[in-house]
């Protein structure tokens, strides 16, 4: 078969490779899309850690059932399907609360960080457990399919905070997950969102997703802006969807007191946490890692169209053009998602 394989940093081969083999437990997946994720890139230049090469990567996708292991009674083949990109075991402690997301044993997909290799979607083909399993809705084509991973990482980071009805939430970061979470959050009750970032371009997007107003973080007027939007106190909660040291403060000074912070950036191992604001203004930190579980609501919220995903599509391309455009994400600003397909196909 052939797959997109990163031989070295920044060094993609286009190539012929083994078809992978199933466990009783796996299936065989003809994959039909397949998304570049924002950690695919990070990957790829080496700087994440978590892309050791040689790897084929790619984790949000879809496809169709090629096959089934002996094991697997619950799909066919021909079935057309999405997936987890965590793979859990089932059997740990935390697996056993429904914390699938804090595996003991997680492995995810497209990832090589020294303790596992774990191939992933950029390829014709995929063996994966039957168990990560999820249908599709007749009406999603696999190109939207594909983006329920993305949309589940917003889903379970709003999940993770405790909005109240009306509350006012601010959104520091206006990328791909930023906006998706602008957009899980006006299903959520929340009364009214500020979105942040240092783009304009994607903060006119915020304002298209349903954010009430946004600011360019380069305004040194900023927290005062946010104050007089929220009465002088600050936001009931906030989102950090970068991972960086300065937008971290923004994400905490933009509150009130009592206030909730969800982390989802993750950009930079570590960053400068204002300790003192925190712990005399009651701050809750929440920490919010891919998704728990919440595959089936983000599918059904693709389905009924109440997540756009739409304009945050760059481009669909297929799979033999994915070195070059790689290289474009890497390099050019204003592009969100791409998407692989066989043939370049947007069904």
């Amino acid at each position: 078969m052939k797959a997109l394989v990163l031989e070295d940093v920044k060094q993609f081969e286009y190539k012929d490779v083994p078809e992978p083999e199933i466990a009783p437990d796996e299936v065989l997946l003809q994959v039909k899309a397949t998304g570049i994720c924002g950690s695919d890139i990070h990957g790829m230049d080496g700087s994440s850690g978590r892309r050791i090469p040689p790897i084929i990567m790619g984790h949000e996708s879809s496809g169709v059932i090629a096959k089934i292991g002996d094991a697997v009674t619950e799909w066919q083949v021909g079935d057309r399907v999405t997936f987890d990109s965590t793979i859990y075991c089932g059997e740990c402690h935390f697996c056993k609360r429904g914390e699938i997301n804090l595996c003991d044993n997680r492995r995810v997909v497209g990832v090589s960080c020294g303790d596992y290799r774990q191939h992933g979607a950029f390829a014709e083909y995929l063996a994966i457990p039957a168990r990560i399993l999820y249908r599709i809705p007749d009406n999603l084509s696999f190109v939207q399919a594909a983006f329920v991973e993305p949309v589940s990482i917003a889903v379970h980071a709003v999940e993770r905070t405790p909005i109240a009805l009306n509350d006012t939430a601010v959104v520091v970061g206006t990328g791909l997950i930023g906006l998706l979470v602008i957009q899980v959050l006006k299903q959520s009750g929340c009364g009214r969102i500020i979105g942040i970032d240092i783009d304009d371009d994607r903060l006119a997007m915020a304002r298209e997703f349903g954010a009430d107003v946004t600011f360019n973080s380069t305004d040194e007027a900023i927290i005062d802006k946010v104050l007089a939007e929220t009465n002088g106190r600050g936001a009931d909660i906030s989102f950090e969807v970068v991972g960086i040291t300065p937008t971290l403060q923004l994400a905490i000074y933009s509150l009130r007191k009592g206030g909730s912070l969800t982390l989802v950036g993750n950009i930079a191992p570590f960053a400068e946490l204002p300790m003192q604001n925190v712990v005399t203004r009651e701050i809750t930190l929440y920490g919010s890692c891919n998704s728990q579980g919440e595959y089936p609501v983000s599918l059904d919220l693709l389905s009924q169209g109440k997540i756009n995903i739409e304009p945050l599509i760059t481009d669909v391309a297929p799979l033999a053009d994915g070195a070059m455009w790689f290289d474009r994400l890497y390099n050019e600003k204003g592009l969100l998602k791409v998407l692989l397909t066989p043939d370049g196909s947007k069904a």
